[in-house]
């Protein structure tokens, strides 16, 4: 199936088309962030301005719209730039992890053998490793912050994209177009381009766009634990780690902090749901068994 034809028939589904109208709607926030909520200090944008010194969140108000989390920290600039963020994280861990994964998965399948071997039971190790916990474990020892979150997440998050491209390789490398090039004396490099991994890589694709929520979910949630963003930094699970302290509401009124989860846990789920949807989409579209 050509990508033209895919491009037109995510348009025509309805669940790709909802996933594709919020994903556009997140991009726009993330590139008119600057328009949206200026930074105070350009040099730092993605620091989040406090309101005051106070402790306790203040409701949404003409001021502070989406209204302020513990320690006066403004909500609604934390969404928005806290978009980018989310962006940022899932295009470059889904990127290099599906990358390496892409990578590994054709030599191993292509040349086969003692190679294949050696590399799967490599594999097998990393996926051996319980996923989050390899995470929060490695972003301890780098120290906090998201570039070290981002490294812990891509080292532990190219396996399953390895073994998908193994799998489609070993079924590919049998059919006559591969065999025909390889007779005619087409070099490994040109044959593994242009005719293996142009042909394998819609599974990766459907894989990847899965991948970008809950990679987003992941950073969101050692951002919660602490070892993710720093304190004050614009990013949609430090936002909620403000509101643990506020969850259960105030004295006779459990809904009195309700902003402090709901507004930046909503985000985190749509922006989630629209990659899903997309995912979703893709797997319809392009399994021939669901034609």
């Amino acid at each position: 199936m050509e990508w033209q034809e895919v491009v037109i028939r995510l348009f025509k589904n309805k669940i790709s088309l909802i996933g594709l109208i919020l994903i556009i709607f997140f991009g726009v926030i993330a590139i008119g962030a600057p328009w949206i909520a200026p930074p105070s200090d350009p040099s730092e944008p993605y620091m989040v301005p406090r309101a005051g010194w106070g402790f306790e969140p203040q409701p949404p108000s003409s001021e502070h719209i989406f209204g302020t989390a513990e320690g006066q920290y403004d909500i609604f600039y934390g969404i928005i730039w806290g978009t980018r963020t989310a962006f940022r994280i899932g295009f470059i861990i889904v990127g290099i992890s599906s990358f390496i994964g892409i990578l590994v998965g054709t030599l191993a399948g292509y040349y086969g053998g003692w190679f294949d071997e050696v590399v799967m039971r490599i594999t097998d190790i990393f996926m051996a490793i319980p996923f989050l916990i390899a995470a929060i474990v490695m972003t301890t020892i780098l120290g906090q912050g998201l570039r070290n979150v981002m490294i812990a997440l891509i080292t532990f998050g190219w396996m399953n994209s390895a073994r998908l491209m193994r799998s489609q390789v070993l079924s590919i490398k049998e059919e006559e177009f591969v065999i025909a090039a390889d007779a005619l004396g087409a070099g490994d490099f040109r044959i593994i381009f242009k005719h293996v991994i142009l042909n394998t890589i819609f599974p990766l694709v459907i894989e990847a766009s899965m991948r970008m929520g809950s990679m987003v979910i992941t950073a969101s949630t050692l951002s919660f634990l602490g070892i993710g963003a720093p304190e004050g930094y614009a990013d949609w699970g430090q936002m909620i780690s403000f509101a643990r302290n506020w969850i259960l509401g105030g004295e006779g009124n459990a809904i009195k902090y309700w902003f402090t989860v709901v507004i930046p846990g909503g985000a985190i789920t749509l922006f989630c749901l629209s990659w899903n949807l997309i995912g979703d989409a893709f797997r319809d579209i392009l399994d021939p068994k669901l034609q």
